[in-house]
C-alpha cells in the first residue's frame, strides 16, 4: 500500500525540536539501555535508571536521553524499514535522528563512523510500518477507525498531555489553577471534564508540588475524569468502585459524594488499595472505605462503576514502547471477566440506581458487544446515556460528540485529546417496572 500523502505525520514531525545535539558526549551509553528496550524491557524503568545513575546530566541532555531511549522504543519497526532488520540500538538511534528528526550529522552525533548507516530510502508503504504498529494492532486500529486509521495511528505516536483533577471537595479548578501559577506551573482549563486542567508547563517535576502533596489535585487523563462523571454520583450518596486500583476515580467519586456518603473502594491487589487508603487521607477523604477483593454481604449502593481490566489500548501514547509488549492472545480472556464484574456490581445497585460499565481500550469486542450481551441478560436494568446531558459536548462547541446515538460514550486521543475511553451506563428499574 502506498503511503496515503494525506497521512498525518505530526509525531514525527515533533522529532525536528528535540535537542539532539546534546548527545553527543554520552551517546555510547546509550548502548546497553537501548539493548534492554529492544529485549523487552520498559523503556520507563530503563530511563529512569539511567538518569538516576547521571544525575549531573543538563535539562537538555536528559531530554534527549528521554526522547533516544523512547524514541527507539516506539519507531523500532519504522526504524528498521531504514537502517536494517538487524540494526542495532545505537544504529536504530542514529537513524531516528536521520531518516525522522531530519539530522544530517546523525552518525556523529552517535559517535558512529560515517556511512554506518544505509543509504536513505523513501518511508514504508503500509500503515503498520509507517507508524511503527505491530501487524496485529494496524488491523486493530483500522477496524475501529475506519478512514480515521491513520490519525489515530499518528495520535498514538505522539506524548498524551498532563491532566490535573481539581480536587473539588478541597478546592476549585479556578482556584487550583492559581495556585499552581504561584508554584511555577501553567495550566489551562480542560475541554471536557469540569474539573480538568491540563498542564502547558514543559516537563514539570510534579512529584515535588506542594498542591499535590496536600491533596489539592490529582492527575488523572481527562478522559478517564469523564468516567467518573458518568457515574453521576450525588451528595450522600453510597457509590460501588468495583476495580478502585490506586485509586483515581475512587477519589474522584468521593469529591462527588462528600463527607455525608461513601465510597466503596474493592481490588484484589492489596498494595494498590494500601496506596489508595494514603491518597484519601491525603486528599481529606476518609469516607472511602477499603474492602479488598470481595463486596460486604449485604451492601446496597445509589452508584457502580465497573472500570474493568481490559486491553488498554486506548493508553497506548502513555507507554510508547508498550505496543511490542502487549500479547495480543490475551484479548480474548477479557469479556467473560468483564461481564462477571458486571453481574457482581449489578447485584449491588438499589432500584433507580446507575451502573456504569467503563474501559480504556477502543476493541468493540471488550466494549459495544461486552455492553449489549450484559443487558441483554439484565431485563431489570434500561440502558441510558453514559453522560450527564451537561457533558455530552465538548464546552468550547469543537470538539466531536463524545456520546453516540447509542448513548455509549467514546473518546479518542485523535478526537478529544484523551486517551481512548468506552462507557456504557443503565439504571435499574424501579417496582412496576419503571
Amino acid at each position: 500500500m502506498t503511503p496515503d500523502p494525506t497521512w498525518p505525520a505530526t509525531s514525527v514531525d515533533r522529532l525536528a525540536g528535540v535537542p539532539w545535539g546534546a548527545l553527543r558526549p554520552f551517546a555510547a551509553a546509550l548502548d546497553a539501555p537501548l539493548a534492554r528496550v529492544l529485549e523487552g524491557a520498559p523503556a520507563e524503568r530503563v530511563l529512569d535508571r539511567f538518569l538516576r545513575e547521571r544525575r549531573d546530566l543538563r535539562a537538555e541532555e536528559r531530554c534527549a536521553a528521554a526522547e533516544a531511549v523512547f524514541g527507539v522504543g516506539l519507531w523500532r519497526r519504522r526504524l528498521r524499514h531504514h537502517a536494517g532488520a538487524e540494526a542495532s540500538g545505537r544504529l536504530l538511534l542514529a537513524s531516528l535522528l536521520r531518516d525522522l528528526a531530519g539530522r544530517p550529522d546523525a552518525e556523529a552525533l552517535c559517535g558512529l563512523a560515517p556511512g554506518a548507516l544505509p543509504a536513505p530510502v523513501p518511508p514504508p508503504r503500509d500503515l503498520a510500518a509507517f507508524y511503527s504498529l505491530p501487524d496485529w494492532l494496524a488491523a486493530v486500529i483500522r477496524r475501529e477507525a475506519g478512514e480515521g486509521a491513520a490519525v489515530l495511528a499518528d495520535a498514538l505516536d505522539r506524548p498524551g498531555p498532563i491532566h490535573l483533577r481539581a480536587n473539588r471537595a478541597r478546592i476549585d479548578r479556578e482556584s487550583l489553577a492559581l495556585r499552581l501559577a504561584d508554584e511555577g506551573v501553567r495550566t489551562r482549563p480542560g475541554l471536557l471534564a469540569p474539573d480538568a486542567l491540563e498542564v502547558t508547563s514543559p516537563r514539570p517535576n510534579l512529584l515535588a508540588l506542594a498542591s499535590l502533596r496536600e491533596g489539592l489535585a490529582e492527575v488523572q487523563d481527562e478522559g478517564s475524569q469523564l468516567l467518573g462523571e458518568a457515574v453521576a454520583a450525588g451528595a450522600g450518596e453510597e457509590v460501588l468502585d468495583l476495580c478502585a486500583g490506586a485509586g483515581g476515580k475512587a477519589l474522584q467519586l468521593a469529591a462527588a459524594v462528600g463527607p455525608s456518603g461513601a465510597v466503596h473502594a474493592l481490588d484484589p491487589d492489596a498494595e494498590r488499595l494500601a496506596r489508595l487508603g494514603a491518597r484519601a487521607a491525603r486528599a481529606g477523604a476518609p469516607w472511602v472505605r477499603l474492602h479488598g477483593p470481595e463486596i460486604p454481604t449485604g451492601l446496597l449502593v445509589d452508584r457502580a462503576l465497573v472500570d474493568a481490566p481490559c486491553s488498554e489500548l486506548g493508553a497506548l501514547r502513555r507507554g510508547p514502547d508498550l505496543r511490542f509488549r502487549i500479547d495480543p492472545g490475551g484479548f480474548a480472556a477479557h469479556p467473560a471477566l468483564q461481564l462477571r464484574l458486571l453481574e457482581r456490581a449489578a447485584g449491588c445497585l438499589r432500584p433507580g440506581g446507575r451502573l456504569v460499565y467503563a474501559t480504556c481500550t477502543f476493541r468493540r469486542e471488550e466494549n459495544e458487544e461486552v455492553a449489549l450481551a450484559f443487558e441483554g441478560r439484565r431485563p431489570d436494568l434500561e440502558r441510558v446515556p453514559a453522560l450527564p446531558p451537561g457533558l455530552a459536548v465538548a464546552r468550547n462547541g469543537e470538539a466531536p460528540r463524545l456520546l453516540g446515538a447509542d448513548g455509549f460514550l467514546r473518546s479518542w486521543p485523535h478526537r478529544h485529546g484523551t486517551d481512548g475511553f468506552f462507557a456504557a451506563a443503565w439504571v435499574r428499574r424501579r417496582a412496576g417496572g419503571t
